[in-house]
């Protein structure tokens, strides 16, 4: 299976690709879509155009994007829920199912403990996919996401063929 993780930003929208075969994962690619500056509409196009291109190169099967919070500043949340929705879009469109994780979801899973900051996030990304040259903190979120949404996939599947051998 690989796995697209995405972490929507408006200015920076970071972004990981991992394979996964049981319980083995394996970096495949990361970065990071700038927007640059000028209108929120052109804004968001380029967003979509670098993350469309990034689908199209990697061919992923699944995808997961962290969860927004809110926080005091209304616009500056309203900018990140419409850039979000590029990064939900644009996997969608693809057929896609995309996954949705809470940003303390994700610290756990990757980490262990649901506040953890950039750094700790950045480290246990590398050592659970050794060699990976990351390309900054937004494409170290982007991977964790990604792990995350491995992690919680092999747990469904395993939870679903547990109910077929019940069944059977």
């Amino acid at each position: 299976m690989r796995v697209l993780g995405i972490d929507p930003g408006l200015r920076n929208l970071g972004w990981g690709v991992i394979d996964v075969e049981g319980s083995r994962l394996s970096h495949v690619a990361n970065g990071i879509c700038h927007s640059g500056t000028g209108e929120l509409a052109d804004r968001l196009r380029r967003l979509y155009e670098d993350l469309h291109a990034i689908l199209i190169r990697f061919g992923p099967d699944t995808a997961a994007v962290e969860q927004t919070f809110v926080n005091k500043d209304g616009a500056a949340t309203l900018k990140l829920g419409q850039a979000r929705g590029i990064a939900l879009l644009v996997p969608a469109q693809a057929g896609l199912r995309v996954g949705e994780y809470a940003p303390n979801t994700v610290k756990k899973t990757v980490v262990g403990v649901g506040h953890a900051d950039k750094a700790q996030i950045a480290h246990m990304v590398k050592m659970q996919l050794p060699g990976v040259v990351i390309e900054g903190p937004d494409a170290a979120d982007a991977l964790a996401i990604a792990i995350c949404h491995a992690h919680h996939a092999r747990s469904a599947a395993a939870i679903s063929a547990a109910k077929k051998e019940v069944r059977v």
